[in-house]
């Protein structure tokens, strides 16, 4: 059952949110920091809320053309129900 979570990794949920348009500042930090734990989905929405001071940003590039994908990864990635939502909103506000 835990299995499969831990087959899915923090780099390619990264690539997928890349792909839909979101930029990473500060991407070799943030890939640091989810490297070093095994709750990285955890890690990943605090620091995509609280990453700003580590000069870890989340910016809209085109992603608002590709929500959809987005949350697709979101639920692909098995994230708590509605971190989608928090992420999206937090783009929208760059």
């Amino acid at each position: 059952m835990g299995q499969q979570i831990c087959d899915q990794t923090y780099a390619e949920f990264l690539d997928s949110i890349k792909a839909a348009g979101v930029a990473i500042t500060n991407e070799s930090q943030l890939r640091e920091r989810l490297a070093e734990t095994w709750r990285w989905r955890f890690a990943f929405m605090t620091l995509a809320t609280n990453g700003r001071p580590l000069g870890i940003n989340f910016l809209n590039k085109d992603a608002s053309e590709h929500m959809d994908e987005i949350r697709g990864a979101f639920a692909r990635y098995e994230f708590p129900d509605n971190s989608d939502a928090v992420f999206t909103s937090s783009l929208a506000a760059e």
